[in-house]
């Protein structure tokens, strides 16, 4: 991704997290190259940030609470099939992983992955794919 004077752009993230100590980290390491224009922790509150923000990806805790995160990945793709969603769970289950797929999520990374298959790393290459 470059803007419009040919520099290249910072991803615009929007984080979905209810562990404070787990959203204060992620924001630690997203904002090496991205900039994250919000941190929410409830489910509830996550598609009206999306829609007022307009981020290029959005990172969706499983357990969120009130609306979980499976539900508001279909809820996004639903109002905006175009959206890139990562779907972040500390469940390294097949089962969710597939059932992230199934509602729309553009990825799927487990809390515990590192290197090519980290949060950051597949933040970039979803925006990198996006041009």
């Amino acid at each position: 991704m470059t803007s419009a004077d040919g520099q290249p752009k910072r991803p615009r993230v929007l984080l979905a997290e209810n562990h404070l100590g787990v959203a204060k980290a992620v924001c630690r390491v997203l904002t090496l190259d991205c900039d994250v224009v919000e941190s929410v922790a409830d489910g509830s509150h996550v598609l009206e940030a999306a829609q007022r923000l307009q981020p290029d990806v959005i990172v969706v805790d499983v357990n969120l609470p009130n609306v979980n995160g499976l539900e508001v990945c279909r809820q996004i793709m639903q109002v905006n099939p175009e959206a890139k969603v990562i779907v972040f769970s500390a469940m390294n289950d097949p089962v969710v992983k597939q059932r992230s797929f199934d509602v729309g999520a553009s990825a799927f990374v487990s809390k515990g992955a590192t290197g090519d298959g980290g949060l950051l790393s597949t933040v970039k290459r979803l925006c990198d794919d996006r041009g």
